[in-house]
């Protein structure tokens, strides 16, 4: 299985080391970015669908754990790479998949990254076994579980859906939510073949509810409710084609 991943680490030579030791060693993991501090490390990982984050925890003008408080929402895994090793406790609070000491070692290194690829296959096989949509069987309907067996909705009357950790928020046009116990990357493929556009890491839009489009630069949307959804820069041309 395959991980997108970046590497967050203050030190040029340290994020060297760890990028040739992936390349080398962990070829499943693709390196989407690097950042050096906590600034380019958040606009990374808004920008970027990931599987994965190597998160120094001493940076400048901060720690890993700032970071993580700015990004709230997290929907990727945790590999924490430090020479300190007082941080282990705080690191598990932050549930981290794995915790490595630097000077990495190659072995602890692929073991991290076999342990992370382990819980995205059983997540996905998760997602494979649970209600999947019955939208193949019933056009323009999607089922979502609940603890008693499953709902039915509209694909039309979903606005949008945001992602909130390892659920979802389903936001329906009778302001009415839904909060499902899927991730939004399996919403996502659920609802690929009903104009629904993955605007942002943290949100996919009904199309057919897009009233207007703001300039930026990513811009944003504004839906037939009124709400307004900002756009990643990285997903502006996905959008807009749309409307060519």
């Amino acid at each position: 299985m395959n991980l997108n991943a970046i590497i967050v680490e203050d030190e040029a030579k340290s994020r060297e080391i760890l990028s040739n030791y992936l390349s080398k060693y962990c070829p499943n993991v693709s390196i989407k970015g690097e950042a050096a501090n906590i600034d380019e490390a958040l606009e990374l990982i808004r920008n970027t669908d990931l599987d994965l984050v190597f998160l120094d925890v001493e940076m400048p003008f901060g720690n890993a754990f700032d970071l993580l408080e700015k990004v709230g929402s997290v929907d990727f895994e945790i590999i924490f790479v430090t020479a300190y090793d007082h941080y282990a406790i705080e690191a598990l609070n932050a549930h981290a998949s794995y915790y490595l000491m630097k000077p990495i070692s190659i072995e602890e290194l692929i073991k991290a990254v076999d342990y992370v690829t382990a819980l995205k296959e059983k997540e996905d096989a998760l997602h494979n076994q649970v209600l999947v949509s019955k939208s193949k069987k019933v056009n323009g309907k999607i089922t979502i579980p609940l603890q008693n067996g499953f709902e039915v909705l509209e694909m039309a009357n979903i606005l949008y859906c945001k992602a909130d950790d390892n659920y979802t928020e389903i936001y329906l046009n009778n302001n009415t939510k839904k909060l499902v116990s899927k991730t939004l990357k399996h919403i996502e493929e659920q609802l690929k073949d009903a104009n629904f556009a993955r605007v942002h890491k943290s949100y996919l839009v009904n199309v057919n509810e897009v009233v207007k489009y703001n300039k930026g630069k990513g811009g944003s949307v504004t839906l037939s409710n009124g709400k307004e959804i900002i756009i990643s820069a990285s997903r502006k041309s996905e959008i807009l084609s749309y409307f060519k």
